[in-house]
């Protein structure tokens, strides 16, 4: 949802209306610990984000944080605030607010695979009715369950999604090659993590019926486990066996892809966002930095398919999102709700673009053509537009419950399994009965 900011303006004032209003020059005390002095609301928010969203630009302007705050006073202007930010990122949100959550910033910015933890402890507000609105409309349903919790309710605003997707070298590939990995490795080689249990899961969710928790759309029941059709495990089993065997296929050790990518040993790599500018610089180097692509092979995609016993099936990537909230602890959780949200605004997001190339997650911004920053246009942009892709056409939302964590190990060893050949076409059924047993044993008890 884009967020007008003179509407914002407008529509606050009006609201501030209908409040009571403090008697000139006087100043009271409300049970929410701010102060309100001439028709003004003195508030003290707390923030924590992470260290690059706090960062000052090359040119010495202000931070992302920075502009986002002054934004939020300009749409607040009955509000007066000091700001108190610290560094916390995404990744150490959970650790970090649990260990004393009435100690915890107002507001915060969290990966979404923490939310079981955050609502366990009590330490992330719901949303509001205009809050939760906002999320519905801004994104997809993949990313709305992202910040959904087992009750039901809305917890997170996000920004960003959180996926992996397909680069490659347009040289090599064309835009129909990707769509198939069969296609791909008949022509050029391909690096894949397949001792990655983030990535493994790709290859059953379609092939082999694998559902986590009961629904693949919505898995929150950790008394279903992990469930899996054990006959179709072991075609799609033999299958991944045949392409390990494969010249053409390269195993990714989490280290080695990017540099088989930079050394011409493969032409197409998986990975995220995270590592776009890194791709980018091997696929359209600008080697004397006079801002243009000695050469542009730099593409990117969503997931392909590929083809068992005759059937071909669509990969699926675990998807999330990176969100912001707020603490029910809060001394203001009106205003500190009110700001998670408007870190997640269409206008927020937007300059977090311009300012970081944070791939938005507001379905209204995939064409956005930028504001002269270095990182251009959405709709120009291969690494961007995979992501959008990947999350709307070839994903599923990653569980964020307790029992998940059963999955990561299991699954890293079965891939591993393959890769060093202790899994072979004339032992796949009995690897995958054993794979099947081990998971429905392992979640279910938990």
């Amino acid at each position: 949802m884009k967020i007008n900011w003179k509407k914002a303006l407008g529509l606050t004032a009006a609201a501030s209306m209908l409040l009571p209003l403090a008697a000139c020059g006087g100043t009271t005390n409300n049970a929410g610990g701010e102060n309100k002095t001439s028709g003004t609301t003195e508030v003290t928010l707390s923030v924590w984000a992470p260290q690059e969203d706090q960062a000052k630009g090359k040119d010495g302007s202000e931070s992302w944080l920075a502009q986002v705050e002054k934004k939020f006073e300009e749409a607040h202007p009955d509000y007066k605030i000091t700001w108190k930010n610290d560094v916390v990122s995404e990744a150490d949100a959970s650790k970090t607010v649990t260990a004393d959550p009435a100690a915890a910033a107002d507001v915060y910015m969290f990966a979404n695979d923490q939310l079981g933890t955050l609502v366990k402890a009590g330490a992330i507000g719901e949303l509001g009715e205009n809050e939760a609105k906002q999320v519905k409309e801004q994104n997809s349903q993949v990313l709305v369950d992202s910040v959904t919790g087992t009750d039901g309710k809305l917890y997170g605003v996000p920004y960003t999604a959180n996926t992996w997707f397909m680069y490659y070298d347009s040289s090599v590939f064309s835009a129909d090659d990707v769509k198939n990995w069969g296609t791909m490795l008949s022509k050029a080689a391909v690096s894949f993590p397949m001792t990655n249990g983030w990535n493994m899961a790709s290859w059953f969710t379609k092939s082999a019926d694998l559902t986590f928790f009961g629904d693949n759309s919505n898995p929150t029941d950790p008394s279903k486990g992990v469930t899996v059709d054990v006959d179709k495990l072991t075609a799609t089993t033999k299958y991944l066996v045949n392409m390990a065997n494969n010249a053409n296929f390269i195993n990714d050790d989490d280290t080695s892809g990017l540099d088989n990518l930079k050394a011409g040993k493969v032409h197409a790599y998986f990975s995220g966002t995270w590592n776009a500018s890194a791709v980018k610089d091997i696929l359209a180097p600008d080697k004397d930095g006079d801002g243009k692509a000695d050469f542009d092979h730099y593409a990117a995609a969503q997931l392909p398919k590929f083809t068992v016993d005759g059937q071909e099936y669509q990969m699926d990537a675990f998807a999330g999102s990176k969100a912001a909230a707020y603490n029910p602890n809060a001394k203001n959780t009106k205003v500190a709700s009110q700001f998670a949200a408007f870190l997640g605004s269409a206008d927020a997001q937007k300059l977090h673009w311009d300012l970081r190339g944070v791939v938005p997650s507001d379905n209204s911004l995939a064409d956005y053509e930028g504001n002269g920053s270095d990182f251009g246009s959405i709709a120009k942009d291969p690494a961007a537009q995979a992501q959008i892709n990947t999350i709307a056409n070839t994903s599923i939302l990653q569980p964020s419950i307790a029992a998940m964590n059963d999955w990561w190990d299991p699954a890293k060893a079965y891939g591993a399994s393959i890769v060093n050949k202790e899994t072979t076409v004339d032992n796949a059924a009995q690897k995958a009965a054993d794979f099947a047993k081990l998971l429905a044993a392992m979640t279910k008890t938990k």
